[in-house]
């Protein structure tokens, strides 16, 4: 699993993802951290990195949600519609013997 994968499977599962984004923006604005930020540089640097993780995984969150709905209501277009062709991409390889 990646470095983050954890952060990710957290926030990509429904029954965890607001507890995580809550702990998140808790985390944030919160004077406790693991690195002081009283430090210059050095004590914001897990602020960024979290703030980036989360940001990154909400938006990725709505367009894929955005996304989602968008490809259920082709669906259900393409349902009434009896002249539908689907078309499939496929990468070809030739093989020299």
């Amino acid at each position: 699993m990646k470095l983050f994968g954890w952060y990710r499977a957290l926030m990509r599962n429904p029954q965890s993802r607001w507890l995580v984004i809550i702990g998140s923006l808790v985390y944030l604005v919160s004077p406790i951290d693991l690195s002081p930020d009283i430090i210059p540089f050095v004590g914001q640097i897990d602020d960024v990195i979290l703030a980036t993780l989360l940001f990154s995984e909400l938006f990725q969150w709505l367009l894929g949600a955005g996304h989602l709905a968008s490809n259920e209501s082709a669906g259900a277009q393409q349902e009434n519609d009896a002249t539908v062709k689907t078309t499939v991409d496929v990468e070809a390889v030739s093989i020299d013997e």
